[in-house]
């Protein structure tokens, strides 16, 4: 199954149009298959004097609470229809979070392929009921959860309306950026025998080598967020990669598929062309006279593998020669 991998740009746009269609560009030209931003209200999704998270402040200008903060980073309604047409134009397919009621009604007309529910949305109950009204593919990112609130939010989805086939998990660290030792990578692992759905991973870790440890363990998705520039204001960009680890990050997971391969345990084409040179078959370590018996000091294993192969070694042993051999002949 060919990975899904979303760049989840989120408000790195810091809500100018200009950025927002450079993120598409880069995405694109990476080789991701989605671009991701955030819809929402601030009005319907935060109280006004919320404070800021720890991670929020380390990179913001000034604004003193996460009302101030999203408002100012919100993406303008008006821009969706060119985003999503550039998107189009750039063959990279157009993808948003919402995180509000409004902002799922607000993204039905698009008729986007998935609707991606935010860690932060897995217990929100009127919220998964609307959308499981909807019946749409969605994918479950499950930060900051345990395996029953994962359940009841599968369980939500479904008895409203949404197929259970339609819904993927995605495993998550909700920390900004997450360190190595907090990522859980095996939990992967757990949600796909638990839940019998589709699994990836939303990456907030520095660098590549989570994203491609996830693929060995079964992810089949990966989100990751990208910035054009890590040092840029704004809450995400230091938990966000930039355009060319990017794109090395996208080969390194398509080169990670191939590798994976079918499971069979049988030799390639490839190995069968050298089998013969790397096996060996059985020699004759000496010279021996026909009707002698074959014995452990006459008989021995070298390459190539032309002859009698060494696994039929001890039921050569005390059998008589049919003809004389010299040292090194291929019994």
């Amino acid at each position: 199954m060919k990975t899904i991998i979303i760049a989840e740009a989120g408000i790195n746009h810091n809500g100018n149009l200009k950025l927002a269609k450079k993120l598409i560009l880069v995405a694109s030209k990476a080789g991701a298959d989605y671009i991701k931003f955030q819809t929402y209200e601030p009005e319907n999704m935060i109280k006004p004097n919320t404070k800021l998270a720890d991670y929020q402040k380390m990179n913001n200008e000034k604004e003193r609470s996460q009302y101030e903060m999203l408002k100012k980073y919100q993406l303008k309604k008006n821009y969706y229809e060119k985003l999503i047409k550039y998107s189009k134009l750039k063959k990279i397919k157009f993808l948003s979070s919402p995180f509000d009621i409004e902002s799922i009604k607000f993204l039905k007309k698009f008729n986007l392929e998935f609707i991606k529910i935010p860690s932060g949305e897995i217990n929100n109950y009127p919220y998964l009921k609307f959308l499981g009204k909807l019946n749409k593919k969605i994918i479950l990112s499950t930060g900051m959860s345990n395996l029953k609130e994962v359940s009841d939010a599968i369980k939500i989805l479904i008895r409203f309306g949404t197929k259970k086939n339609k819904i993927s998990l995605l495993h998550c660290h909700s920390d900004y950026p997450s360190e190595p030792q907090n990522l859980n990578l095996r939990a992967i692992m757990t949600l796909k025998k638990k839940f019998n759905l589709r699994v990836g991973y939303s990456d907030h870790s520095i660098g590549v080598e989570a994203s491609i440890a996830s693929i060995a363990l079964g992810a089949t998705i990966i989100e990751k967020h990208l910035t054009l520039n890590r040092k840029m204001i704004g809450p995400d960009h230091k938990a966000s990669m930039e355009p060319k680890n990017f794109e090395k990050m996208v080969l390194a997971i398509r080169n990670a598929e191939k590798m994976l391969g079918n499971g069979k345990k049988i030799p390639t084409k490839k190995e069968l062309k050298n089998k013969s040179f790397a096996r060996k078959s059985l020699v004759a370590n000496k010279i021996i006279k026909k009707g002698e018996k074959f014995s452990e000091r006459n008989l021995t294993t070298k390459r190539p593998g032309l002859g009698i192969p060494p696994s039929r070694y001890n039921s050569y042993l005390k059998k008589r020669a049919k003809k004389n051999y010299q040292k090194n002949d291929l019994i």
